[in-house]
């Protein structure tokens, strides 16, 4: 499988064999969905599964700063604080990269089926786990590494969950998700050029050589990976993507 191709599927079974598919609504744009977002200390009363695309997970600051601690794709869910009877979380989420169709349903919903079905439960609860352990890595990395092998892993990550080498970012965005100034990103994104990993031109990043990347990295990518493929299945990009870990 080539480095443009994604082998990430999403996290909810074939309709067939979906006990929640009866309940599923499909919206054709999740980003245009003022619903699709939550915000801090609010129930989440629906839960949307993306088709494509990227959606954040931040922490807002005082200020009106924002942080992002956690990000999704097809192969997640948006309030997954639903899964653990939690009802709320104290961040925000919102889709941030494409504009993808998505699956909906309510939160109520959702949950009877996890008692009706143990299958789904497990998979869902593993799914928590899995979103655990990337935020947990996210915060080690914002602390231990140069900004340079963080930008590579979050254009990884984002990379994992596309379907195509480019994607729309723009440098404020990107200064944002990192907690790093524009400044900063800017120099960053010209150092991971002139690598010939990637090319960043009018808001649109494009992976053009992944296995770079992924050494610039380092071991700050693909520990929350291996434990998303180690628990659910096949997952990113490149040389591991197709492979589960037993």
């Amino acid at each position: 499988m080539s480095s443009s191709q994604a082998s990430t599927a999403n996290l909810l079974p074939a309709r067939s064999a979906n006990p929640t598919a009866r309940s599923l609504n499909r919206i054709s744009n999740a980003s245009n969905s003022s619903s699709v977002s939550w915000h801090p200390n609010e129930p989440i009363e629906r839960v949307y599964f993306l088709e494509d695309g990227v959606a954040s997970i931040v922490s807002e600051q005082e200020g009106g700063d924002a942080v992002e601690v956690g990000l999704y794709g097809r192969e997640g869910m948006s309030g997954a604080a639903v899964i653990i009877g939690a009802e709320q979380s104290p961040h925000a989420s919102m889709v941030q990269v494409g504009n993808p169709a998505a699956h909906v349903i309510t939160s109520a919903r959702l949950l009877q089926a996890c008692e009706t079905s143990a299958s789904l439960r497990r998979l869902l609860m593993r799914y928590v786990q899995s979103l655990n352990v990337q935020a947990a890595l996210t915060a080690a990395s914002n602390a231990h590494y140069a900004l340079p092998e963080r930008l590579a892993r979050w254009l990884l990550m984002c990379h994992d969950r596309s379907e195509g080498d480019g994607m729309e970012l723009t440098h404020e965005f990107l200064s944002m998700m990192l907690a790093v100034r524009r400044s900063g990103v800017t120099v960053t994104l010209h150092t991971l050029e002139a690598t010939s990993a990637i090319r960043s031109a009018r808001g649109v990043v494009t992976v053009t050589n992944r296995e770079r990347l992924e050494e610039i990295a380092g071991d700050a990518y693909g520990q929350a990976e291996a434990e998303y493929r180690r628990l659910i299945g096949p997952f990113g990009r490149g040389r591991h993507g197709m492979v589960a870990v037993q």
